[in-house]
C-alpha cells in the first residue's frame, strides 16, 4: 500500500507502510532517463521532504522507465555554458546534490535496470548500496571520456573507493561498460537478481541498514594502492600509456588520472573541487565540442529513415552470397545483432566453414568472458546455415552480396536472386567501387537492386554506406537503412558513382602517401606521422590490412570513372608481382613472418624492390597535410557532387568508415577550423611544388571567395 504520493515533476516519493519509501525517477518528455541542471532544486526539495520525516526508514531509488535507470546527463546543457566557470559550477551542483545523498542518515539503495552510465552511475554510487537487474542491456559505466569529458558530479572519487584504483582507472580512461555480472565481481554492485524481483530485492537491503563496505581486491593491488609509492607507480604507469595512445591529442584522460590523484592524496574535498576545475576546463576545449558534435549527429542520424515519410519493410530472413571475411562479418552482424536467421551460399564448403568459424570465433569469446552462455552460443549459432546452391533461399527478405570486385560476377548473381528468390527481394551489394547502377544494368527489377557497404572488420566498424541508383526505390532505401540500423551500423545514404564517398576520398589520401613514399621517406616514419595526426593506423599499415592488392583493384576503376588524380604510382605494381599483398599473405610494407614478425617492423627489402633510398626529408606537418588535405578536397566535391547528402553525413562516413581523427571533427569540421581561404592557399602551393592532382575544386574555391563556412 501507498500514501502521501506526490508528483514532481520527473520525481515521484512514494512512501510504503514497511518504512521503506521510493523515489522513482520519470524524466517527462524523454524516452530514457536523462539528468537535467533545472532538476537540481527538485531534488533538492525531496531530499528535505526526506529529512524531515522521520517515519522514513529507509529510501530505494529506481526508474520508472522500463528501459534504462539513467543512461547519463542531458550533454546539451553544456552547450549553453559560455565560460569553464559556468560548466564547472554544473560539475558543482551535481556533486552538492549527490553529497546530500550520501549524506542521508537513512540507508540508500539504488534499484538498477538498464543502462545506468555517466550522471546515472555517478547517482547510483551516491547511494549507500546498489542492485542491479539481469537484464541483457543493464550495463554500468561512466563514458564521459569519450565526449572529450570527465565524470563530473563525484564519479572521480566515488569509483574508486568501490572497485579500486586500477580498475576505476581503466573504467574511467577507456569508458569501458560493466555487465551485471562484472559490476558485482568487482564491487561495484551489492546484488544481481532477475528484474521481476529487483525492487523487492532493493526494498530487503534498504531495511537490513547500512553496512561498513570493504573494496575486495586482490593483494598486489591492495598493496600498492594503500601506499603512496605504489599508487605514484599506477599513475605513472597510466599516464604513459594515457600519452601513449592519445599522442597528446586528447586532454580528458590526463585530467582524469590528475582528479583521482587529487582525491587520494589531498582528500575527497579537494578531489571533488579539482574534478569540478578540470571538467569545466574540458568542456570549452575544442577536443570535446568535437566530440560532442558526433554524438549529436549521430543521435541526429538514428532517427533519420533514409527517405522522409517511406516506411521500411520487414526483414525476417536474409541469404549472404559469399562467404570470405566480409561475407561471415555480415552473417555475424545479421544474425547477432539483427537476430534474423542467414543463409550463406558459397562456391565451396571451405568458404561455408571460414563464416560458420567467424561467428564461432566471435562468440566464443563471449562464453569465454562469460558474458553468453554456452547453450546460447549454440542456439546462435544455429541461425546462420549454409547451402552450395539456392535452396533455402526462396523465403529471404534481403540477398548481400560479398564477393570479390568483379562486375559480370555481380551482374549474373543479380539474374540468379531474380529467379531463385521470391517477387520483391532486395538485392544489395558488398561492392566498394563498382557503381551500383552497372550492377543492376541486366536486372528485370533494377528498383530492388541496392549497395550496402561495410568496412572491415564488419563486427567493429560501425558505418554503412547505402548506395541508391537512378532507379532504387525509396521502399527499397527505407528498408536497407532499417536494416543496416539493425545490424549495429550506422548508415549514410550516398550517390551512386565510383568509390561512393568513402573510399573515394580515401584514394587520394592513400595514393599521396604513396607518393611520399617513393620520394625517400621512410614507411614507418609516414605512418607515425600520420598516427600522431589522430589516425588509427598510418596509410601505408592500413594497405597491408586491406590488402594491397584490393588497392589496386579499385584504382583503375576510380580512374576510370573520375580522372587523371586518382592514378596510383606506377611501381606499386612491382609489389603485385612480387606477391606482395600484405597481411592475408605474410607479405607487404611490413615484417609477418619469421621469429618476432608481427607486423610492427618494416621489411626493409620493400626498398629495394621499389628502387628507394630512405633519406626523410620532409616535415611531419608537411606529410600530414599533403595527404590529408587532398582527402578534404574530395570530400567538398563530393558535396558539391551530392555524392553525400550534407556535411554531417561526409564527416561521420570519414570518422565511422576510416577512422578521421574524431577529436578534429571530420573533413568539413576540420576545413572549417582551417578557413577556406588557408586550405586553397596550402593546395595551390602543392600544386605547384607536386602536381595538377592537388589544384582545389571550383566548390572550395568557391567557398574562400565567398568567406563560406560548411556549417
Amino acid at each position: 500500500m501507498m500514501e502521501n504520493m506526490e508528483q514532481l515533476s520527473s520525481f515521484t516519493l512514494e512512501r510504503q507502510d514497511s518504512g521503506i519509501a521510493q523515489l522513482k525517477i520519470d524524466v517527462v518528455s524523454e524516452t530514457m532517463n536523462v539528468l537535467k541542471a533545472e532538476f537540481l532544486d527538485e531534488i533538492s526539495n525531496v531530499l528535505n521532504e526526506i529529512k524531515s520525516d522521520s517515519t522514513i526508514k529507509g529510501l530505494v531509488v529506481y526508474s520508472g522507465k522500463s528501459n534504462s535507470f539513467v543512461a547519463g546527463a542531458d550533454i546539451t546543457m553544456l552547450d549553453k555554458c559560455e565560460t569553464a566557470e559556468q560548466a564547472a559550477e554544473i560539475a558543482s551542483s551535481g556533486q552538492m546534490i549527490f553529497n546530500q545523498i550520501e549524506q542521508l542518515k537513512i540507508p540508500v539503495v539504488a534499484a538498477i535496470n538498464g543502462p545506468c552510465l555517466g550522471g546515472g552511475l555517478e547517482l547510483a554510487m551516491a547511494c549507500h548500496m546498489r542492485v542491479a537487474s539481469d537484464a541483457g542491456n543493464t550495463v554500468l559505466g561512466l563514458p564521459e571520456v569519450q565526449l572529450g569529458l570527465l565524470p563530473g558530479s563525484g564519479g572521480t572519487q566515488r569509483l574508486p573507493k568501490l572497485v579500486g584504483l586500477q580498475k576505476s582507472l581503466d573504467m574511467m580512461l577507456t569508458g569501458k561498460q560493466l555487465r551485471p555480472k562484472q559490476a558485482l565481481k568487482s564491487g561495484l554492485v551489492d546484488d544481481v537478481v532477475p528484474r521481476s524481483i529487483l525492487l523487492e530485492a532493493a526494498t530487503k537491503l534498504a531495511l537490513s541498514g547500512k553496512k561498513k563496505r570493504k573494496t575486495k581486491l586482490p593483494f598486489i593491488e591492495k598493496a600498492l594502492q594503500s601506499n603512496p609509492w605504489g599508487r605514484k607507480l599506477v599513475f605513472d604507469q597510466a599516464t604513459k600509456t594515457v600519452k601513449g595512445k592519445t599522442k597528446g591529442n586528447y586532454p580528458a584522460p590526463l585530467k582524469i588520472i590528475d582528479s583521482i590523484r587529487a582525491g587520494f592524496e589531498k582528500g575527497t574535498a579537494k578531489g571533488l573541487a579539482v574534478e569540478a576545475k578540470h571538467f569545466g576546463d574540458l568542456v570549452q576545449t575544442n577536443e570535446s565540442a568535437q566530440l560532442r558534435n558526433i554524438f549529436f549527429a549521430t543521435t541526429e542520424m538514428k532517427k533519420e529513415s533514409g527517405v522522409e515519410g517511406v516506411n521500411a519493410e520487414p526483414v525476417d530472413r536474409i541469404g549472404v552470397l559469399g562467404g570470405g571475411l566480409m561475407g561471415g562479418g555480415i552473417a555475424y552482424v545479421s544474425s547477432n545483432n539483427a537476430k534474423v536467421p542467414v543463409r550463406i551460399k558459397d562456391i565451396n564448403h571451405t568458404g561455408i566453414s571460414n563464416a560458420l568459424k567467424y561467428s564461432f570465433d566471435l562468440l566464443n569469446k563471449k562464453v569465454k568472458r562469460r558474458f553468453m552462455l554456452k547453450t546460447q552460443m549454440q542456439k546462435q549459432m544455429n541461425m546462420v546455415t549454409g547451402t552450395l546452391d539456392y535452396s533455402g533461399f526462396s523465403d529471404v527478405d534481403m540477398v548481400i552480396e560479398a564477393v570479390f570486385e568483379d562486375l559480370s560476377l555481380k551482374q549474373s548473381m543479380v539474374n540468379d536472386i531474380e529467379e531463385n528468390c521470391k517477387q520483391g527481394v532486395i538485392f544489395a551489394s558488398n561492392t566498394s567501387s563498382l557503381p551500383i547502377n552497372q550492377i543492376a544494368a541486366n536486372a528485370k527489377h533494377p528498383e530492388n537492386v541496392i549497395g550496402l557497404h561495410y568496412f572491415s572488420p564488419v563486427d567493429k566498424m560501425p558505418l554503412a554506406e547505402i548506395i541508391a541508383h537512378d532507379k532504387t526505390s525509396d521502399q527499397t532505401i527505407a528498408t536497407t537503412v532499417a536494416f543496416a540500423k539493425r545490424q549495429g551500423k550506422t548508415p549514410i545514404v550516398v550517390k551512386d558513382k565510383a568509390g561512393f564517398y568513402v573510399n573515394r576520398i580515401l584514394a587520394p589520401y592513400v595514393n599521396e602517401a604513396a607518393n611520399i613514399l617513393l620520394s625517400g621517406e621512410p614507411i614507418d616514419k609516414i605512418d607515425s606521422c600520420m598516427v600522431k595526426f589522430g589516425f588509427p593506423v598510418g596509410p601505408i599499415k592500413l594497405l597491408d590490412e586491406v590488402g594491397i592488392d584490393i588497392g589496386a583493384k579499385i584504382s583503375p576503376i576510380l580512374e576510370a570513372e573520375l580522372g587523371e588524380r586518382f592514378k596510383a604510382p606506377e611501381a606499386f605494381n612491382k609489389l603485385i608481382a612480387d606477391n606482395r599483398k600484405g597481411k592475408k599473405t605474410n607479405k607487404g610494407f611490413y615484417l609477418y613472418k619469421g621469429k618476432g614478425a608481427n607486423g610492427k617492423a618494416v621489411d626493409e627489402s620493400v626498398y629495394q624492390l621499389l628502387n628507394i633510398q630512405a633519406n626523410g626529408r620532409l616535415s611531419s606537418e608537411d606529410i600530414a597535410q599533403r595527404t590529408v588535405l587532398l582527402m578534404v578536397n574530395e570530400a567538398v566535391r563530393c558535396l558539391d557532387e551530392g555524392i553525400i547528402r550534407n556535411p554531417r553525413d561526409g564527416d561521420i562516413g570519414a570518422i565511422f568508415g576510416i577512422g578521421f581523427p574524431p577529436f578534429l571533427g571530420g573533413p568539413f569540421r576540420y576545413l572549417d577550423s582551417l578557413g577556406a581561404q588557408t586550405v586553397v592557399d596550402r593546395l595551390t602551393g602543392y600544386q605547384q611544388q607536386y602536381g595538377e592532382h592537388f589544384a582545389p575544386c571550383d566548390a572550395l574555391c568557391k567557398m574562400a571567395e565567398n568567406n563560406e563556412t560548411c556549417y
